[in-house]
């Protein structure tokens, strides 16, 4: 792949924010990483960057101001915005919550976790996004666990 991938993370904790941007620093893929700190701070780089969107969105469901479901729910009612793949980042990993995001369009759900497995994640997350269209999976493939990251990148 010689493309470079801008990702966007929208996350509160700046623990999180700077240990996402270590497993990007430390990707395969070349990354770049944008971040802000919260929803409302989120809507507006979205607003502002319309012409040029990120590749890939990780988004936070709790966050201050406006969470990740209000996030979502307005990217995906939004024209300019809606095609923007958005896949959700949380400690939180409930099912019902998983439902609902699958059907107001997020892409994956993602429970945070671990150097390792983040980086892994990543790994296998833009790989799929360079092999394709990065379509939406079935609803029994939505939700990403340590044991279904699969390695894709040919060395």
């Amino acid at each position: 792949m010689n493309k470079t991938f801008h990702v966007l993370l929208a996350d509160d904790d700046a623990d999180d924010r700077f240990f996402f941007e270590k497993v990007v620093e430390k990707s395969p893929i070349p990354a770049r990483l944008t971040t802000v700190e919260d929803g409302a701070a989120l809507m507006v780089y979205l607003s502002d960057n319309v012409g040029h969107l990120p590749d890939l969105l990780f988004l936070d469901l709790n966050m201050p101001k406006k969470n990740g479901r209000e996030c979502l729910q307005e990217i995906k009612q939004n024209e300019k915005l809606k095609h923007l793949p958005v896949i959700i980042y949380s400690t939180s990993m409930d099912m019902h919550v998983a439902d609902f995001l699958y059907h107001k369009g997020a892409h994956y759900y993602v429970g945070k976790t671990d150097f390792a497995e983040l980086r892994k994640m990543l790994q296998y997350v833009l790989t799929l996004l360079g092999e394709s269209d990065f379509a939406k999976p079935p609803r029994e493939k939505f939700v990403l666990s340590q044991f279904e990251y699969v390695p894709l990148i040919k060395r």
